[in-house]
């Protein structure tokens, strides 16, 4: 039997709790949020004792994994009270609002050697698994990218001093594939809009933003995003090579070679995928099925941080 306990009893973990349910063999025993009304309420759904304070639901309940789903902002005292007792951890994208925090877990993670996945969920999509054999030794030329969406109605979320924004808390999921896809980041220039979201109270992330990104490998590649389209929602990357293309767009994959288009659907369901793999290495030891350590998710937030460190002085920043 797996013992998980849950920090942040919100928004996404609704997502493991369905997911985590159809595993065998697991038992939900902590349910923490610094709202403890909202912890209670997750006790009482999914079961487990409802706590305000991680490290107090890790002592009580004593937990052989804990998923962590929280803000960006949040990030950084459930993560290291946990690493302290040597708890593995299933984590949430973003890692943390800032690199010094992302750094120290990083770090005591690296040196409590502990099991540690973080949710870049789209690396478990079957369709992503055959693009990156395709394009496994072929040289990438040209990667546009594009994140269309409307304003989520989280309160953090239109705060930039607590999600980032759009390019830290959601557009992450396109720099990863990228470079998941096509390589690491070597520099970063952004730029941001503003203007459109005037009427909204407490809004201060950007509307839009255009991001340029040269890849260690010399292709180069551009990120688009927006919160203002409520109308329509695209997330779709688009990857050149001398001799075909790939394009992705909301799991479905089309590989044009040699004039023929082959598309291929999605058919795991992602979500399940990852805590399947967490869950399997939790039990055997065997880290093989994690697709995202937290050392390479923090290459991820680092070009996302670039891009808002170039948004803010205009000028390109190195990863």
């Amino acid at each position: 039997m797996s013992r998980i306990a849950f920090v942040g009893c919100g928004g996404i973990q609704q997502v493991h709790y369905q997911r985590l349910a159809q595993i065998d063999d697991v038992e939900f025993v902590g349910q923490c949020d610094v709202d403890l009304s909202c912890a209670e309420r997750a006790a009482q759904e999914h079961g487990g004792a409802p706590f305000d304070r991680p490290e107090v639901m890790y002592d009580a309940v004593k937990p052989d994994a804990v998923f962590i789903a929280v803000p960006p902002y949040a990030h950084g005292p459930a993560e290291m009270a946990a690493i302290e007792r040597g708890i593995p951890m299933f984590i949430e994208k973003p890692v943390a609002l800032d690199k010094r925090t992302a750094r120290s877990i990083a770090r005591a993670v690296s040196k409590a050697r502990l099991l540690c996945s973080v949710a870049y969920c789209f690396r478990y999509h079957d369709t992503v698994r055959a693009a990156r054999q395709f394009l496994k030794g072929r040289p990438i030329c040209l990667v546009s990218a594009e994140w269309r969406g409307g304003l989520p109605q989280t309160w953090w979320w239109r705060r930039m001093e607590c999600s980032g924004g759009q390019f830290v808390e959601q557009t992450t999921h396109l720099v990863d594939l990228i470079r998941y896809l096509c390589g690491d980041v070597a520099e970063v220039y952004a730029v941001g809009s503003s203007g459109c979201m005037t009427a909204l109270p407490d809004y201060s992330v950007h509307d839009s933003s255009v991001a340029s990104l040269r890849l260690k490998n010399g292709a180069v590649a551009s990120v688009a995003s927006t919160c203002v389209s409520e109308h329509e929602s695209r997330v779709a990357l688009h990857i050149l090579t001398p001799e075909a293309s790939v394009t992705f767009s909301d799991g479905r994959v089309a590989i044009r070679e040699d004039g023929q288009i082959t598309e291929r659907l999605p058919q795991a369901d992602i979500y399940l995928a990852e805590d399947r793999a967490f869950i399997y290495a939790l039990r055997s030891g065997k880290r093989s099925g994690i697709r995202s350590t937290y050392a390479d998710a923090l290459k991820t937030f680092l070009v996302t941080a670039a891009a808002n460190e170039s948004m803010q002085s205009g000028l390109p920043v190195r990863v």
